[in-house]
């Protein structure tokens, strides 16, 4: 998973026709005071509905009515058997017999055929463009496909047997830590001398390569540190081992394996990459940073396109980039240009990754002396976010050791006290925070969005290699935050784990790691219901959007996931495996099995 933020070697200019800015074209958009005040009205005609009458007369009908299942509004809250819709809005939710009254001759009927219906599932934090990158223009050579270093050596050996004499063999997401260990030189070389060979690490930051790539590229023996932090990995023997590490030097190589990137291929990247998020029951995407603000204007053109509705917000750096939408009402979750696109808030990433042992902690990692170390001092912490908070925007700091979570919340209150009025304030991932930290981020109204991947698949790997029992007892501590009552998100960090919010949900509910089948920090568990508004309506109050999303109420967003089978009627160990049957988004399906 991330060794800081997940590295944008894929978004570097040197690869994209007409350069970075052009990604997705170059629509433009610039906010009018019209569609700002459109924005405005229709967001507080929805919030005027929720809780109270039906948004439309029931004389009017409906324009959808799905009936004969388990409706569930609002984890924690009575189900119903029907539920209407009325121009992409919840009109009613009742019994089939209560609602009959709404139909028409014009009333689209989906039999549910007792299917369950729950709001529509949300993924907080997941880097939706690069992700779709990858996956459109790389070879996924992950866990998931290979589980054994075994199965992974003969697909590779397979397609070097495969592809013509000197072509670059190129595969991503590798894991070092669940796949046997570094991908070195002397292995790939065993696989082939014939094709240069580049195998990105799932962290983003490494890479594995062989003799042949280090050719093609001119890496000389000698070679040294390269600038931004490039450099390369050495065996004993004090000769290249063929681990690459950070982006200017993984540059080196994929100059020569990646064309140019069009505006069409990155479009038909995101677009399938959307459809496959919706597949596995997701309707919206919080993209954290990962997004430029160059790109708002045709992503928003892009966005009425997808099979998902989704959201963004801008890297500290590029902050400014906002200016232009500012009057949208940012930190509020409204729409850009009555799309499926809304802004948020601005990241910072405080450190790096647990399993890279670069998070920033108060105590050393298991048998070592290192403790990791911010990316900034507390100084420039305060500075920064006093920064966001002084342009009226919240903000999001990436934080995976406890040391680094101090630094943030230290500057939270010093630039925002405990005041929302920007919008929730969130640290992400917040994978080793201490007890006491949760309770300040009670007090200070701050939220937490864990990456309940880690438990799921790093899980035993913390607790034996990086942390030790007793501290990995509290990674990701969900429990904590339900005993505090501190909301909590959860999401997948992609493409740093595999999309799918019902492995989010089945981990949250029973701590279990995949890995060994056991259970890491069983008092962290939490409730069902407490997971399912993980991913509903908490991570729609992290994204500003509590008021239009995250549940089943009239006048709300008709956006809801379709599960063939009832979460609360299987074993908890199955809930991951529940089949995905339909989503929607606004009213429209999106996704059908």
């Amino acid at each position: 998973m991330c060794r800081g933020c997940f590295s944008q070697l894929l978004l570097h200019n040197d690869f994209y026709s007409g350069g970075i800015a052009g990604l997705l074209g170059k629509a433009v958009f610039t906010p009018s005071r019209r569609s700002f005040m459109a924005c405005s009205v229709g967001a507080a005609s929805a919030l005027s509905a929720v809780g109270s009458a039906p948004a439309f007369a029931a004389d009017e009908g409906a324009d959808l009515l799905l009936r004969g299942g388990t409706i569930r509004p609002l984890a924690g809250a009575p189900t119903a058997s029907a539920i209407a819709i009325k121009g992409g809005k919840v009109l009613a939710v009742g019994d089939d017999s209560a609602l009959s009254g709404l139909k028409t001759g014009n009333t689209k009927i989906v039999e549910l055929d007792g299917r369950t219906v729950l709001p529509g599932l949300i993924d907080p934090h997941n880097h939706t463009i690069l992700a779709a990158l990858i996956f459109e223009l790389l070879d996924d050579v992950g866990y998931a496909k290979y589980p054994t270093r075994e199965k992974l050596v003969a697909y590779l050996k397979k397609l070097a047997a495969t592809t013509p004499k000197g072509q670059w063999i190129v595969g991503s997401n590798f894991d070092n830590l669940l796949q046997g260990g570094d991908f070195t030189r002397p292995e790939l070389d065993a696989i082939s001398t014939d094709h240069p060979i580049f195998i990105w690490y799932t962290n983003g930051h490494d890479a594995g390569v062989n003799s042949d790539a280090l050719k093609v590229a001119g890496i000389p023996e000698d070679v040294g540190a390269l600038p931004g932090g490039g450099h390369f990995g050495r065996g004993p023997d004090g000769k290249l081992n063929g681990i690459v590490y950070e982006e200017s030097a993984m540059l080196k190589f994929a100059v020569h394996f990646l064309g140019k990137i069009t505006p069409e291929v990155a479009a038909k990247a995101v677009t399938d990459y959307a459809r496959h998020v919706a597949s596995v029951g997701n309707t919206l995407l919080h993209e954290p940073g990962t997004i430029r603000s160059e790109w708002i204007g045709p992503f928003t053109k892009l966005s009425n396109t997808l099979a998902v509705r989704t959201s963004a917000s801008v890297m500290f750096d590029d902050m400014k980039g906002l200016e232009p939408y500012r009057k949208l009402g940012l930190g509020k979750g409204e729409p850009v240009d009555h799309s499926l696109f809304s802004l948020y808030g601005v990241k910072i990433v405080g450190d790096g990754s647990n399993q890279t042992e670069t998070g920033a902690q108060t105590r050393d990692y298991l048998n070592t002396t290192s403790k990791g170390s911010p990316n900034f001092d507390a100084a420039k912490m305060k500075q920064m976010v006093a920064e966001v908070q002084a342009f009226g925007l919240p903000v999001q700091i990436h934080c995976n050791g406890d040391y680094t979570i101090d630094i943030a919340l230290d500057a939270i209150e010093a630039a925002y006290k405990s005041s929302t009025a920007h919008g929730v304030n969130r640290i992400e991932h917040a994978t080793m925070a201490r007890p006491d930290q949760i309770l300040r981020m009670k007090a200070l109204n701050v939220q937490p969005s864990f990456l309940m991947n880690h438990v799921r698949l790093y899980g035993a790997a913390y607790r034996d290699q990086i942390f030790g029992p007793e501290r990995a007892a509290f990674m990701d501590p969900a429990g904590a935050c339900v005993k505090a009552g501190l909301p909590f998100t959860l999401h997948t960090d992609g493409p740093c784990s595999p999309p799918g919010p019902l492995a989010l949900i089945g981990t949250a509910v029973t701590r279990r790691c995949i890995i060994d089948n056991s259970v890491v920090g069983p008092d962290q568990m939490v409730s069902l219901d407490d997971a399912i508004r993980a991913v509903t309506i908490d991570a729609a109050r992290q994204l500003g959007q509590g008021d239009r999303l995250g549940s089943l109420e009239p006048g709300k967003e008709a956006d809801f996931t379709i599960l063939e089978s009832n979460p609360y009627k299987v074993r908890l160990d199955a809930i991951t495996d529940i089949r995905i049957s339909e989503t929607w988004v606004a009213g429209e399906r999106k996704f059908a099995a």
